[in-house]
């Protein structure tokens, strides 16, 4: 097994931290730290450590990890949309609720897993377990994705990702009215410092943009476009929390049910989608045979169901 032996120059802060700070290049995050911490796979001086120990400069860390078990992408034979194919890429309808690609706790039933029981071709990928992925959506997002089917596809997708000639288009329902028609936030984002499964608005973060327009105005809610000009981690969905306006449903970022929301129908529709709402609705990029593509996904019946219902129940 992989071992790793480091001596500790600075102390006065918890391991655990410390550790995530000092490995950070190799890729170890802070939760993999305490994994192999809860499973005696770090050693201080010798001794098992714990998380929440004071790290002391002078200190010998051993850190033994596992070795990777080789990847074995699982077919999984299950209906997919797809809204757009040339003999390059493809773009897929994805729906809520379906992870992208296989990852800790979704080895079988993610979109990959989808996408390899089909005989469409796809990239190798830049990772076990994600042929043919450029981009992402969060679980919860549906709506347009964008596969490459070939190597050279890929790298030439990807570039338009990194330079930001790739339009994206969301709509999300929101809690409340926003101030202006238009309104563009220009926060940096990062992790939570407080909660490492969250992204948040931070000093020091990458800079991130998001245009917003409002669409409709409805009792509580209106339903709104987003326009990402960065492409930071769940970016639209930080930025409207972030100006008080979070996207219905989303739970992590304060999309809870507002206090005081008078019918518990409306109460009951929300908790029924079992989704927050937010929708990639068009993506605009060059593909490498056909030139400059755009290609809409259609709002899902989930985002009409609500709208409709705080139309008649508002």
């Amino acid at each position: 097994m992989p071992r790793i032996a480091l001596r500790l120059s600075d102390g006065a802060r918890r391991l655990d931290v410390l550790l995530a700070k000092v490995l950070s290049d190799r890729g170890i995050t802070r939760s993999q730290i305490q994994r192999l911490m809860t499973g005696g796979k770090v050693l201080v001086d010798g001794s098992p450590a714990r998380a929440s120990q004071e790290a002391l400069a002078g200190q010998a860390v051993e850190i033994e990890i596992p070795e990777d078990r080789p990847f074995e992408l699982v077919p999984k034979d299950s209906p997919l949309a797809i809204l757009y194919e040339d003999e390059n890429c493809l773009v897929v309808d994805k729906p809520a609720g379906l992870v992208t690609h296989p990852a800790r706790g979704h080895w079988d039933d993610t979109l990959v897993n989808i996408l390899a029981s089909k005989d469409i071709g796809l990239s190798s990928g830049y990772a076990p377990g994600r042929p043919g992925i450029v981009h992402r959506l969060d679980k919860d997002t549906s709506g347009v994705l964008l596969i490459a089917r070939t190597d050279a596809a890929q790298a030439f997708l990807a570039e338009q990702f990194k330079s930001r000639t790739v339009e994206k288009v969301y709509r999300a329902l929101v809690w409340g009215q926003l101030e202006n028609p238009c309104v563009e936030v220009s926060e940096p984002i990062g992790r939570d410092r407080r909660n490492r499964q969250k992204m948040a608005v931070v000093t020091g973060g990458r800079p991130a943009r998001t245009v917003l327009r409002t669409l409709e105005s409805l009792p509580h809610i209106s339903l709104v476009e987003a326009r990402p000009l960065t492409g930071r981690t769940h970016q639209i969905r930080v930025h409207l929390a972030r100006i008080h306006h979070p996207v219905l449903g989303d739970f992590i970022y304060g999309g809870h049910l507002e206090n005081g929301l008078p019918s518990a129908i409306l109460r009951k529709k929300v908790k029924e989608a079992d989704r927050f709402f937010l929708h990639a609705h068009s993506l605009a990029f060059d593909s490498p045979s056909a030139g400059r593509v755009t290609v809409v996904s259609p709002m899902p019946p989930a985002f009409s169901d609500i709208v409709e219902a705080f139309k008649s129940h508002g």
